[in-house]
């Protein structure tokens, strides 16, 4: 199943999208037909936290729907997509120089993490897909992409084995980890320079665990103005998936609806000569295979 935040009329909906694309199903209304009454939280965050037992309730509620209860599917062109988590509880986590041809292309051989390097993102970074990513020329004059999959926890853990790991994951997402290059050489940290409000497009929607069964097998491209910049594949992962999670989770509880960027492939705007940083008007497209497109343009 792929969920997504939604909107239409001026009201925010937790959906899931039709099989075939053709429309996304309202669960809240789908319920109230159903049962006489609205079962799920108000938010993708909460309906996360219920763990299992909800997933097994919206896939009932989405099969009855098709077969009885078409009128709760909404069709794509009535309504906007938030990001699927538009303000998480906390900060974004994410892994930096998890592909070795980005290390270098940022620095050198030397510059190839032997461990897990982690920074965040702020919750007011997060932007929805097909959204304006701001420009900010007031603070930055290197505005920067990165193509990520995503990781959503969806069960409460510490000291999470790496075997049992991907059991702890709700699902996947795709993120562009946009970055002010400036800001970050500047500050020699990372949190300023990828903090900038609506710098993190997420979504269009967080595909269920179920559905990816090697979140190490996947091909990722990002597109700026259709230029292919970044064409890479999560088996090149230096820290895979597993072991982002058993080492974030050591002494670290990780909760339903934390955010795990897993990193970039090499491609980054920084990395060509001479760099190709974004300007006003640019459209980014992220795929990633068997979850879909993340699409954002550079406004003001």
């Amino acid at each position: 199943m792929k969920f997504v935040t939604a909107e239409e009329n001026g009201r925010q909906f937790i959906g899931v999208v039709g099989n075939k694309g053709e429309g996304v199903l309202d669960i809240a209304r789908a319920e109230e037909q159903r049962f006489g009454k609205a079962e799920s939280p108000a938010t993708l965050l909460e309906c996360i936290e219920l763990g299992e037992e909800w997933i097994e309730r919206v896939q009932e509620t989405f099969t009855w729907s098709e077969r009885e209860g078409k009128t709760c599917f909404r069709p794509v062109n009535s309504i906007t997509l938030a990001a699927p988590i538009p303000r998480p509880f906390k900060n974004i986590m994410c892994v930096g120089k998890n592909y070795a041809q980005h290390a270098i292309e940022m620095g050198s051989e030397k510059d190839i993490p032997e461990h897990i390097m982690i920074f965040t993102k702020s919750p007011t970074s997060v932007m929805r897909p097909d959204g304006e990513i701001p420009i900010h020329s007031e603070v930055t004059e290197e505005l920067d992409y990165e193509g990520e999959l995503a990781v959503i926890i969806g069960k409460k853990g510490k000291g999470i084995s790496k075997e049992d790991a991907l059991s702890h994951v709700f699902g996947y997402t795709i993120i562009n980890d946009v970055t002010a290059r400036d800001l970050q050489r500047r500050h020699k940290q990372f949190f300023i320079g990828k903090s900038l409000d609506g710098t993190c497009p997420m979504g269009p929607w967080i595909v269920h665990a179920s559905k990816i069964e090697k979140p190490n097998s996947l091909n990722i491209q990002t597109r700026v103005n259709g230029e292919v910049r970044q064409n890479g594949n999560t088996e090149q992962f230096i820290f895979s998936v597993e072991e982002i999670i058993a080492t974030l989770s050591k002494g670290m509880t990780l909760e339903p609806g934390d955010i795990i960027a897993t990193g970039t492939p090499a491609g980054v705007g920084k990395g060509f000569k001479p760099p190709k940083f974004l300007k006003l008007g640019d459209t980014i497209e992220i795929t990633i295979e068997k979850i879909g497109t993340l699409t954002n343009t550079v406004g003001e």
